[in-house]
């Protein structure tokens, strides 16, 4: 744990129930201009926890000082806290003063392993904006235990572990974290290459999800046979990553043009690997999920001209995580009302090259996944796109994520209708 709770409050959180942020108490639900009031006077502190939490990156899996700094902060601002679901997941409670209905928020925590990182370091590094969605996180609950006297229903923070490996959402799971707290939805915010302060609502998209498989070939010339039959099997993709600004460029373009390019689309990798081993290892991601079925033949179908194999996938693949238009299109309202109209933009497509195990959670209860937009003015693409080693978001987004996701919990747990 890192200093105290009482250096905290000092620092600009009042205990929960405290008085409005403008000089007392009002009456009626949350709105906007209340937040927007308490969220001005925490916006140096959480700056200050992002970038606490950026020089102290860890990994899937190994999130136990960052779980710590957003179990006391939460602790401090007067949620119930639970800490260790899931791995070092971490769950605040927010009740309010009123009936209402509850709802959830989601932000993970880990770093990315250098495997994973674009042209980044030997270390562990947040290339995946992970620290400030924590910090975005951590500032909604502050913001709405702050204005509590007048808060609605109750809302849950899921602070996730282990989404760059795709295994807190399920670790969080199986611990019930859903059974316990029931919420009716859950909502997540993600960094993206976008102007700082625009939003990217996903109705009826989101992410893919993955596929992995591995062929053994057996037989004379095996080795080169399987050679042969990964670049067969990497012929399937309709999409190639990208390599330049320019094709990053292009790639936000496609994901917001309807019925375009990525309407559709294989994003496929397979190889050999190293070594005399006469196998092809085999990952790929397609839209829409569908195409998992056809894929899975047509590599079989390969696989079988190239001589004696076998193949093998797991039972299905991980799933693509769906966001349901219904929520999608209702904060997209919210936002134009609140943010403006031109800082909400819309998704007509999903990334071939990135995945979510925020999928699992919105395969159990409705919700939104909503990109905020990190790129500063003028700064190469490169810089808001998560996992390259320039990835360097404008902290301003923190502000921007902050006040936009505590007035739409705040509202959802009223009255999802509205």
């Amino acid at each position: 744990m890192l200093g105290s709770a009482a250096g905290l409050i000092g620092a600009g959180l009042a205990p929960a129930g405290a008085a409005h942020a403008s000089g007392g108490p009002r009456r009626g639900p949350v709105d906007q201009h209340a937040v927007d009031a308490v969220a001005a006077r925490l916006d140096g502190s959480l700056i200050d926890l992002r970038r606490q939490l950026h020089s102290h990156p860890e990994t899937s899996g190994q999130e136990k000082r960052t779980a710590e700094v957003v179990a006391q902060r939460l602790r401090a601002a007067g949620l119930h806290v639970t800490t260790g679901v899931g791995g070092h997941g971490v769950v605040g409670l927010l009740t309010g003063s009123r009936r209402g209905r509850t709802v959830a928020y989601r932000a993970d925590m880990d770093a990315v392993a250098p495997g994973d990182q674009v042209g980044g370091g030997p270390q562990a590094a947040h290339l995946c904006g992970h620290d400030l969605h924590t910090t975005v996180g951590v500032g909604v609950a502050e913001v709405l235990a702050r204005l509590r006297h007048r808060l609605a229903g109750t809302v849950a923070f899921f602070f996730q572990p282990a989404e760059e490996t795709l295994a807190g959402a399920a670790a969080m799971l199986d611990a019930d974290v859903l059974g316990r707290v029931r919420p009716a939805e859950i909502h997540a915010l993600h960094c993206g290459p976008f102007p700082v302060g625009q939003f990217v609502v996903t109705p009826g998209y989101g992410l893919p999800g993955q596929d992995r498989g591995v062929i053994t070939l057996t037989g004379p010339d095996a080795v080169a046979r399987a050679r042969q039959l990964a670049a067969e099997i990497s012929a399937l993709g309709t999409v190639s990553r990208p390599s330049t600004g320019a094709d990053l460029e292009r790639l936000v373009a496609d994901f917001q043009t309807p019925d375009g390019p990525l309407a559709e689309f294989v994003a496929m990798q397979a190889g050999v690997p190293a070594g005399d081993r006469a196998e092809v290892r085999v990952s790929y991601r397609c839209w829409p999920e569908e195409r998992y079925a056809g894929v899975r033949d047509d590599i079989r179908r390969l696989a079988r001209s190239a001589g004696p194999a076998t193949v093998d996938f797991p039972k299905d693949p991980f799933p693509a995580m769906v966001c349901p238009p219904k929520e999608a299109l209702a904060l997209k309202r919210h936002l134009q009302h609140t943010a403006g109209r031109g800082r909400v933009g819309t998704a007509y497509a999903a990334i071939p090259f990135s995945g979510e195990d925020f999928a699992l959670f919105l395969n159990r209860i409705p919700g939104t996944y909503t990109f905020l937009g990190v790129r500063s003015p003028g700064a190469a693409i490169e810089t808001s796109y998560p996992h390259f080693g320039a990835f360097n978001p404008d902290e301003r987004a923190i502000g921007h994520g902050v006040r936009a996701m505590a007035g739409w919990l705040a509202k959802r747990a009223v009255n999802p209708e509205a």
